[in-house]
């Protein structure tokens, strides 16, 4: 497991990754929109397929994983990004999110988006 990159993002602030293996490329995106009572409301689209998370700072849901093939061709665990909540700045309003990256064949690449 590798932390690739680390972001501080405002409310709404969508970040776009491009996930390419082989010859397919796909599209992650992420952005946090909510942060109440210590859970921060993250919304995640990865090949198209939305989901919407709560993630606490100090427990075992702290981060989001995204398998980014199917496991079919995998005798172990395929390729996945975990998205973990590390901290909230309260004077910025600011979410602290960092991406790891589990690849054990080396088989991805990340391209980030700068916008």
């Amino acid at each position: 497991l590798i932390k690739t990159k680390e972001y501080l993002l405002a409310k709404d602030e969508t970040k776009k990754i491009l996930v390419k293996y082989g010859d397919m490329q796909k599209l992650l995106t992420f952005r946090w929109t909510l942060f109440k009572n210590g859970g921060l409301v993250v919304f995640t689209a990865y090949d198209t397929i939305p989901s919407q998370h709560i993630l606490y700072k100090n427990f075992t849901n702290q981060t989001i994983r995204i398998e980014l093939k199917s496991r079919g061709a995998y005798d172990a665990l395929p390729p996945y990004i975990l998205l973990r909540f590390e901290s909230f700045d309260f004077e910025k309003h600011k979410a602290k999110l960092s991406l790891w990256l589990y690849d054990k064949r080396k088989e991805v690449y990340l391209h980030y988006f700068k916008r």
